[in-house]
């Protein structure tokens, strides 16, 4: 058996995709406390993605003894500022001109929990330059995708018409979507949940 702790439709979608028979559960956490202490112990960011997929995983599995139970994170970090999804349209918007023109960094990662103990984790990391688009493009953006601008940290998804919004992009695609796909895939099938 295996579990997502996530409530994310698009890792939920990735694992189907990729022929997993899952269960959802999503962990509960205040990932906004967890960041605040993590920033304070001035921890890296990849630290904070792993701590935070750990914590998800961990909490999880406890409730399904014998299931592979999978936590994800995804942080995004510019020149040194870590950003979380929107609230609102207004933040959206800020956080958006405050991407505009520069490179950011997506780090994902995934931990692999088994009856309430850490088995494997794998963080990668993407890199992603946003063009210098205008205020009108941006604010068609917003009124295109809608609230879908809040269910992603940086408000857009390279699936759709986020795409728009950069210059170049770097790195694993599973990655950028807020799961390291296929090292994941490797350890199941190591551990034979999958075939081999």
């Amino acid at each position: 058996m295996i579990v997502l702790a996530s409530a994310s439709v698009t890792r939920k979608q990735m694992l189907e995709s990729a022929g997993l028979h899952i269960d959802i559960d999503p962990a509960r956490v205040d990932e906004d406390e967890v960041k605040l202490a993590l920033k304070a112990e001035q921890v890296p960011v990849e630290r904070a993605a792993e701590a935070l997929a750990e914590l998800k995983a961990l909490r999880i599995s406890s409730k399904h003894p014998g299931a592979l139970v999978i936590g994800a994170d995804q942080m995004l970090e510019c020149d040194g500022a870590w950003f979380d999804k929107s609230p609102d349209r207004a933040t959206a918007r800020a956080q958006l001109q405050s991407l505009r023109g520069k490179t950011h960094r997506l780090i994902s990662c995934a931990v692999v929990a088994l009856n309430g103990e850490r088995l494997w984790h794998t963080t990668e990391a993407a890199r992603l330059t946003m063009r210098n688009f205008s205020d009108a493009f941006l604010d068609d953006y917003l009124d295109t995708v809608g609230e879908a601008v809040f269910t992603s940290v940086g408000g857009y998804q390279l699936e759709g018409r986020g795409v728009q919004l950069f210059h170049r992009i770097e790195g694993d695609f599973f990655t950028i979507l807020g799961l390291p796909l296929l090292p994941l895939l490797d350890f199941l099938r190591a551990r034979g949940a999958l075939a081999a």
